[in-house]
């Protein structure tokens, strides 16, 4: 978290539109499927990027997204009972694999 606010930053409280958002999603048979995620604390949130480099940064160049404004957002995650909107999320934890943690020295070894 940054404790310098700068004097071309908007306050954190101030709303202020964000325009056409890139949504993850899933593709699905049937459509698309809305990714949701979970805070820190547990909490699950609704993620949106403001452009597909941010997403691709994030989640990776073959995340499926779709566009949609802020107000379609939280229309669809709503019905979730998601209430919690993260716009642009700089830290994501690695992907989950299958495989297991391998050590690098041998078994017995010092």
């Amino acid at each position: 978290m940054c404790l310098f606010l700068y004097d071309d930053e908007p306050d954190p409280d101030e709303q202020v539109p964000a325009g056409l958002l890139h949504v993850p999603v899933h593709r699905q048979a049937t459509g698309f499927v809305l990714r949701t995620f979970r805070t820190p604390l547990g909490e699950r949130t609704a993620v949106a990027f403001t452009g597909r480099a941010r997403l691709a940064a994030t989640l990776g160049a073959g995340q499926a997204s779709i566009r949609l404004a802020e107000p379609a957002l939280r229309a669809l995650a709503s019905p979730l009972g998601i209430g919690r909107l993260v716009l642009d999320p700089a830290l994501s934890a690695p992907a989950v694999t299958t495989e297991p943690v391998r050590s690098e020295a041998p078994v017995g070894t010092l």
